[in-house]
């Protein structure tokens, strides 16, 4: 595989951000063991091959045209083009043998790189596509796909036998019990969803346009995200046995796929805890730890919703979610919920700083205006808003279904980040998005009342 090199010329910063997208992606696939490229960790999804391939393929197809290159690996530029969405059921089916072999994957992909760079290094940041949308437009798209595919490609691994990983450290946990609970009073205000078209200098993606303002009523809010521990007690009380908690398809979901707990718990075996704990272990990305109480609980929108109902709550809103992360008593909205300060590593858990979550009460310095915490990293946080555009959405020209093909009334809107998601993302207008039936993603959420 290449290694990562700055691109000389045009714009510095996207080059540098470039140079460290591509090295994040590098990082992950050096994890892997040989014999682990051709597995499927989630059934849902392509085997880890595509995506060694994907990220190359996804920046060629998308840059060269603008830089009039001409296609060197079309069958490759066509097989590492797209990914799944897994909904609906239906299974790849595909084996090993259909996919190429690493070594023909990785000379696509240094082949590629050398080709975009050699050309990036001439290029003209003022130059356009056939639509008319600028390079720089482009170049943010492929910096900010690589880096979603850094954190879909970490929870994939995430899924893999431990054995399968080459380790690089071992996370042990938080034994420390979680926080106690409490709900937090939100003033009735505004909340300005989106972003304007053609601002200087800020990228967006097409369904973060245009700027939307609600007016949101009062309501209370859980301070931290629902944990470890709060979830155990739903578990203790039955909650994957009640039907009435559950949404019907939800409940038919649950029952078909055999689920009763958190996707990353596991059963444990040690005897000296109580029966009621029933001895439970987490996941973490390189092994098993004592669950961490302390820690965002990790489920599919459907246990989210089973559970603010068990806890006589509901899921917030897209805007009241906003409000109460950016919001503020006078009016005033900020960039991020601590304020306008660029993110760094006292405000949360982001920025591929961790390979897991933290305890939800780690870091104070990053509570909103209302004393909300944990907004911005350690676990993306499920609303009950539909996916859909805001007023004055466009489709991408040259990427018409990125959000269009999820207007379909089967994704909800998750909002905030994870410990892998890139600080770019942290922007107040970026929307996340999943249906609710995926329990994979590093996804938290919290309570609300009116």
């Amino acid at each position: 595989m290449a290694t990562p090199q700055k691109i000389a010329s045009g714009n510095p910063s996207l080059h540098a951000r470039l140079s460290e997208a591509r090295a994040n992606t590098d990082a992950l696939f050096k994890l892997l063991s040989p014999n682990s490229f051709y597995d499927r960790p989630i059934p849902e999804r392509h085997r880890l091959i595509f995506y060694l391939g994907h990220v190359e393929a996804f920046d060629w197809n998308l840059l060269a045209p603008v830089l009039a290159l001409v296609p060197g690996s079309p069958e490759f530029d066509r097989l590492f083009a797209f990914g799944i969405d897994p909904v609906g059921g239906n299974l790849p089916t595909d084996k090993p043998a259909d996919w190429p072999h690493i070594a023909q994957v990785e000379s696509y992909n240094r082949r590629t790189r050398e080709k975009l760079d050699e050309a990036l290094e001439r290029a003209e940041f003022s130059a356009q596509d056939k639509d008319g949308n600028s390079f720089e437009t482009l170049l943010h798209v492929a910096i900010e796909h690589r880096l979603m595919h850094a954190e879909t490609l970490a929870y994939l691994l995430h899924n893999l036998p431990a054995e399968k990983l080459l380790h690089r450290g071992m996370t042990e946990g938080e034994r420390r019990p979680a926080p106690k609970r409490r709900r937090l009073g939100v003033p009735r205000g505004f909340a300005t969803l989106g972003q304007q078209r053609g601002a200087a200098g800020k990228f967006g993606w097409d369904n973060e346009f245009e700027e939307m303002r609600f007016d949101v009523p009062e309501f209370s809010i859980d301070e931290f995200p629902v944990t470890n521990g709060d979830f155990l007690a739903f578990i203790n009380a039955g909650g994957y046995s009640e039907p009435g908690l559950w949404k019907p398809e939800n409940w038919v979901w649950k029952e078909k796929a055999g689920i009763s707990h958190p996707h990353l718990w596991v059963r444990g075996h040690e005897s000296s805890r109580p029966p009621e704990e029933s001895n439970w272990m987490q996941r973490t990305m390189f092994g098993m730890a004592p669950l961490p109480k302390s820690w965002p609980v990790y489920v599919s929108h459907a246990e989210a919703s089973a559970y603010v109902k068990w806890a006589g709550a509901r899921l917030p809103s897209e805007a009241e979610w906003h409000r109460a992360a950016y919001g503020s008593a006078d009016g005033s909205e900020r960039e991020f919920p601590w304020g306008y300060a660029p993110p760094e590593a006292t405000k949360g858990n982001f920025n591929f700083e961790n390979w897991d979550a933290c305890p939800v009460d780690a870091h104070p310095a990053g509570a909103s205006a209302f004393g909300v915490q944990d907004l911005a990293g350690n676990g993306w946080e499920w609303t009950s808003t539909v996916f859909g555009p805001l007023a004055g959405f466009e489709p991408f020209s040259f990427y018409r279904g990125y959000s269009a093909d999820f207007f379909d009334g089967r994704h909800f809107v998750m909002k905030g980040g994870s410990a892998r998601t890139d600080a770019s993302m942290l922007r107040r207008s970026f929307r996340n998005w999943f249906q609710p039936h995926y329990p994979f993603v590093y996804a938290t959420f919290r309570c609300v009342e009116s």
